[in-house]
């Protein structure tokens, strides 16, 4: 069974190793913990038994407007559900919290996922590349 939680604790390297897998990249040292106490309005963890197979972060803006990122699912647990219910879940609490809008940008073969899947529409955006 995977449980979900709304700011749930977690240890850096978990982060680390799922976003590395997620996005093909070497294991980074990066201070995840840090990052979301700092500048978002929260995120979610999905469990099995201790193994953290899920997490994706909701940046915000400080009032109606939250920013998925990094939604994160393990391997061994895709296509079960697991990156649905984190979004669920994301959107739920961001709504609790006052948000009028969720908003998420994603590369074009996961398009299916947000907008079927999770219930995202096509809108029009801009893009700089830094």
């Amino acid at each position: 069974m995977i449980v979900y939680e709304w700011r749930g604790r977690f240890a850096n390297v978990e982060v680390n190793v799922l976003h590395a897998e997620g996005f093909e990249h070497p294991v980074p040292d990066d201070d995840w913990w840090g990052q979301v106490n700092r500048h978002s309005l929260g995120w979610v963890c999905a469990r099995r038994q201790d193994e953290l197979v899920g997490f994706v972060n909701v940046a915000w803006d400080g009032g109606v407007h939250a920013f998925v990122l990094d939604t994160l699912v393990a391997g061994a647990v895709r296509r079960q559900g697991v990156g649905r219910e984190l979004i669920a879940h994301a959107t739920d609490h961001a709504r609790r919290a006052g948000c009028e809008w969720l908003h998420v940008d994603f590369d074009p073969h996961l398009r299916p996922f947000y907008f079927d899947t999770c219930g995202f529409r096509p809108t029009d955006a801009g893009l700089i590349a830094l």
